[in-house]
């Protein structure tokens, strides 16, 4: 019974975090509600083995899996047909990073991955490198391809010093 309590524990302070960083990636809240839960479903699974001081990071890079995945694949996200509200929930992007946020949306999958773990989460380039499973210099070309495109979608010269 104590592993149940421990999940729970961490499940109910981490969720809503991982599902704010499921949404830096894909945008969408209802897809980031599944990558989230998806992502602990797994780590329950394995959570006899998994230390708890890493417990969050391997939350984060299962749920960057999930979403490089499904857009590897190519898999398209069932829409809804209703109308939805102006508005969303709370707990994501205020009104000042909308136009940020929508122009995240338009860098490649892998480079807004690069971008949102180097940026978002503070994760070096080699916490990066092991997220992604790939080679430092990998990371960091996409993170460089992926700011210049940020930039070109953002539509206005963004402050370079601010993307260090």
């Amino acid at each position: 019974m104590r592993r149940d309590e421990e999940f729970s524990e961490f499940f109910t302070s981490r969720f809503d975090w991982a599902r704010r960083a499921a949404y830096a990636l894909c945008g969408d809240w209802s897809e980031a509600e599944e990558l989230a839960q998806n992502a602990f479903v797994k780590a329950y699974a394995k959570w006899p083995v998994i230390r708890r001081e890493t417990a969050e990071a391997y939350v984060r890079t299962i749920v960057t899996r999930l979403f490089l995945d499904g857009r590897r694949r190519g898999r398209e996200r069932e829409r809804p047909f209703a109308d939805l509200p102006e508005r969303g929930v709370g707990g994501g992007f205020s009104d000042p990073d909308a136009r940020l946020n929508a122009a995240l949306l338009q860098v490649p999958p892998k480079q807004r991955a690069a971008l949102v773990l180097r940026f978002v989460h503070d994760l070096s380039i080699e916490q990066t490198a092991a997220e992604l499973g790939c080679s430092i210099g990998n990371v960091k070309s996409q993170t460089a391809r992926g700011l210049a495109a940020l930039r070109e979608a953002y539509g206005e010269p963004m402050n370079s010093e601010c993307a260090r």
